[in-house]
């Protein structure tokens, strides 16, 4: 079974183009559970454009998995460590991007990624690093004791129909497993693109958000988190 996490930011994008309090960021991810999220991925961007503290705080009182998206510095590991959500998935963060363009450049950022690993697994949060699918970026998440990493699956969200993108995709979910990581995988990911990420070998979890936000538009979150988790279960039924 591939567990499915459900970002919300986006709906936090929506209330935050109004400063006011509707859509209820804690009431989406209730509707997202019950549609079948196995889990609830935020994202508390250093300049606060969609998810704010306070949601984080909802959030992590309702959700039976938080998985919390931070950049790297003191401000967020700090508050990670005060907030405790199950999972941190540390990625890379540039104000003047729309959203997360790759993944970590893991050894340029080897010391700052490794003092942030300690910090949080010492308060007892289990971490994952967001990369490429490179084997020397495995090699290295494995070095700093990462309990998990998430394969950015941007590249192949840009060109669906790539065989070589699938294979790198394979090879490195095959060579993280290998290396004792727990394998997740996001990015871009759509109803119509899903299914063959969802076979990715050894795979434990994918993080899936704008697209079910999108849906959730003309069909409901709920529904939308329902129809996702019905083309990752159809796409394991189907694995020859």
């Amino acid at each position: 079974m591939v567990k499915l996490g459900v970002n919300i930011d986006h709906v936090a994008t929506l209330r935050q183009q109004r400063r006011e309090a509707e859509p209820d960021v804690a009431e989406a991810a209730l509707a997202a559970i019950r549609g079948g999220a196995d889990g609830i991925t935020v994202h508390l961007r250093e300049d606060r454009r969609h998810i704010q503290d306070f949601d984080v705080w909802a959030v992590r009182e309702i959700a039976p998995r938080l998985n919390f998206e931070m950049a790297v510095t003191d401000e967020m590991v700090a508050f990670a460590c005060r907030v405790k959500p199950d999972f941190c998935c540390l990625v890379p963060e540039r104000r003047e991007e729309l959203t997360t363009e790759g993944g970590l450049n893991v050894p340029l950022m080897r010391e700052t990624l490794l003092d942030a690993v300690k910090t949080l697994q010492n308060a007892g949060i289990q971490v994952s690093l967001f990369v490429d699918p490179e084997i020397s970026h495995l090699d290295m998440a494995h070095q700093l004791g990462a309990d998990f990493v998430e394969l950015h699956t941007g590249q192949y969200a840009m060109a669906p129909e790539s065989e070589l993108c699938i294979k790198q995709l394979k090879a490195a979910a095959s060579y993280g497993a290998m290396l004792g990581l727990g394998i997740n995988a996001g990015h871009g990911l759509k109803y119509g693109n899903v299914a063959p990420i969802a076979r990715l070998p050894h795979l434990v979890e994918l993080n899936i958000g704008h697209s079910i936000v999108s849906r959730a538009v003309f069909v409901g979150l709920e529904t939308a988190v329902s129809e996702m988790k019905d083309r990752i279960n159809g796409a394991l039924s189907s694995r020859i």
